[in-house]
């Protein structure tokens, strides 16, 4: 779903919200948010890490961007003791150099859910 300004790709199976929302400014650039859960839930935190940030690069290429454009990083687990292997995924997958602002917290999650991530990235002027 789009507007001049806002175009809105609805979520799969709830489509009463987004999975990616872009923002377009009336002078060039924007913002592009994103959210991402593992395709399989069935597997550890490093291998629902890695599945979660595959699907963030299938969004940020839909929209012409890679990971240097990540701004911002919220990062909802369901284990805070998860973290170093979080960790150990994320930096294997973000270039060095170009870590956005990011935040890790823990929260109840649907069963099978042990990560939920949430980008902001800049889009080009």
């Amino acid at each position: 779903m789009s507007t001049s300004d806002i175009t809105r790709v609805p979520n799969k199976k709830f489509p009463a919200k987004s999975s990616v929302a872009i923002y377009r400014l009336p002078g060039g650039g924007g913002f592009l948010w994103a959210v991402a859960v593992s395709p399989d839930r069935t597997r550890d935190i490093r291998v629902q890490t890695l599945g979660a940030l595959g699907v963030i690069d299938t969004y940020l290429k839909e929209a012409g961007l890679d990971r240097t454009r990540i701004v911002k990083a919220e990062i909802v687990v369901t284990d805070h003791d998860n973290k170093p292997a979080f960790d150990d995924a994320w930096a294997s997958w973000m270039p060095a150099g170009y870590g956005p602002v990011r935040s890790f917290v823990q929260s109840v999650m649907p069963e099978g859910d042990l990560i939920e991530i949430i980008i902001t990235a800049a889009l080009p002027a």
